[in-house]
């Protein structure tokens, strides 16, 4: 899951361009983030090499088409600045809009809630009573540290400039030491005992089908490599960047995985404790390897954090200035921090701290929970820019790129599709016990401006919203859907 470099912080009008490489940088601090600590493992235990080749194909491809549609949108529609929900609205409608900006923030949420479980369960391999991030004991330091961050972040601490300086050493330096030392003990018979498929993970497609939710997770942030177009000295360096900068970060996550298997057998890559990379470097080089990649782990997440934290905060402010959420959520405080976002977004955190004590998998439910939510808005804004492509709107001029365009966005929406049948309808009907409820922030907003609630298009999209979370419901009660 990438940083918010970048993402929130807002940028003067005057701010020093820069080149091409520097550019390239930027994108990819924006995206190397803590998921690519677990994806050994995360891989090991759905796919061998040649399924991870194929994931890692989709996957590069689905995002980079994914990348594009930011970037068209950003250009061709440049009055909509305020987020990636504005495009669900601009295409779809109010609630389409609400809902995804409601999908993004509960991602948001969720991301920080598994930065905590990833933290801990990093601890847990000196500390046992920390176990893999869901004990009472993790979830108590990961309290601690959430509140620390609110009332820091409530107190004006924005400027993560020069903690992020730092974070981006420690994530990218463990990183690539990992993957040298691994390349180093590469072991061509072990990769190809490795490479076909197991017949006890099923076929090849359900292989690549159950790699695909962890994929995407490490992608998260993609969306922000359009925003990194103020910055250019050249329009034509951004898409440059984007292209180079993305197939950096895929060759960077790639190369953890395939690595792997040159080293290690699939069932102990597949049996190793998260976050995975951590075990394997050290039984690679020993015990100080542990240190070395726990102690990049920690700081790395840390660092995030900070700036996750305030993204997630706007998420929920920046929906309040343009009136679709409640106005409470606009309120600033002293310090000039959208405090009811923040506070929201904290207690939201902190619930989903304490589902973490009733889930068996906590790290990868996280993980696969903050993916699930954030396919919404990915969705809505492919279509959007699938919308403006087949009617024609901006391009009155301009064919050659309508045709390019339409391209990227036809293959974006259908990656992104196949994405919620990846997840699965597990993950799609717990949104809806997200969705449902959040309505009532919708009515809210709507009355507060005068407005009427629902068209009728709108009226039946909540329907089946509430007909999904009572199906959630009766689910969870009866044990179709366990935790």
């Amino acid at each position: 899951m990438g940083d918010a470099d970048g993402m929130t912080t807002p940028v003067a009008t005057d701010v020093k361009k820069v080149t091409r490489p520097v550019l390239t940088a930027m994108v990819i601090g924006s995206m190397v983030g803590a998921g690519v600590f677990s994806l050994p493992a995360r891989f090991g235990t759905a796919t061998g090499v040649a399924g991870a080749l194929i994931a890692w194909t989709i996957a590069g491809t689905g995002m980079l088409m994914l990348a594009f549609c930011f970037q068209t949108l950003a250009i061709r529609k440049p009055d909509l600045d305020s987020g990636v929900f504005i495009y669900a609205k601009a295409g779809f409608g109010d609630y389409a809009g609400f809902n995804s900006a409601v999908g993004f923030w509960a991602s948001t949420m969720a991301g920080n809630a598994f930065y905590w479980v990833f933290i801990t369960a990093t601890l847990g391999a000196f500390f046992p009573d920390f176990g893999d991030g869901d004990t009472l004991l993790a979830v108590g330091l990961s309290t601690v540290g959430v509140w620390v961050f609110h009332f820091l972040i409530a107190r004006g601490v924005r400027d993560a400039a020069v903690i992020n300086r730092i974070v981006t050493i420690f994530k990218i330096l463990p990183i690539v030491v990992f993957i040298v030392v691994l390349g180093v003990s590469f072991d061509a018979t072990t990769f190809g005992d490795n490479f076909f498929a197991y017949d006890d993970l099923g076929s090849m497609t359900e292989q690549v089908k159950n790699t695909m939710l962890v994929t995407t997770f490490v992608f998260i942030g993609i969306e922000g490599a359009s925003v990194y177009s103020r910055y250019a000295q050249r329009r034509e360096h951004v898409g440059q960047a984007t292209v180079l900068g993305f197939l950096s970060v895929l060759a960077i996550f790639s190369l953890v995985t395939l690595v792997s298997y040159g080293a290690f057998g699939q069932t102990e890559i597949a049996s190793t404790r998260q976050p995975s990379m951590v075990g394997l470097f050290e039984q690679t080089v020993g015990p100080w390897g542990e240190w070395f990649i726990s102690a990049g782990v920690i700081v790395s997440v840390l660092g995030a954090y900070l700036a996750w934290t305030l993204m997630a905060a706007e998420v929920a402010y920046i929906p309040a200035r343009s009136n679709d959420m409640p106005r409470f959520f606009a309120r600033e405080n002293a310090a000039g921090t959208p405090i009811t976002a923040l506070i929201a977004t904290t207690v939201g955190v902190q619930v989903l701290l304490a589902v973490t004590l009733l889930v068996d998998d906590s790290l990868n439910f996280m993980l696969d929970l903050t993916t699930s939510l954030a396919l919404v808005p990915y969705l809505l804004a492919a279509a959007y820019a699938l919308k403006l492509t087949l009617s024609g709107e901006t391009y009155e001029d301009d064919s050659s790129d309508r045709r390019k365009h339409l391209v990227f966005a036809g293959l974006a929406s259908a990656y992104a599709i196949f994405l919620f049948f990846a997840a699965g309808l597990e993950f799609l009907l717990l949104s809806c016990l997200l969705y449902a409820p959040a309505a009532v922030l919708f009515v809210i907003a709507r009355r507060e401006r005068g407005l009427r609630v629902f068209t009728p298009a709108e009226l039946a999209l909540f329907v089946v919203i509430v007909a999904g979370a009572a199906i959630a419901l009766y689910q969870l009660l009866t044990g179709g859907i366990v935790l």
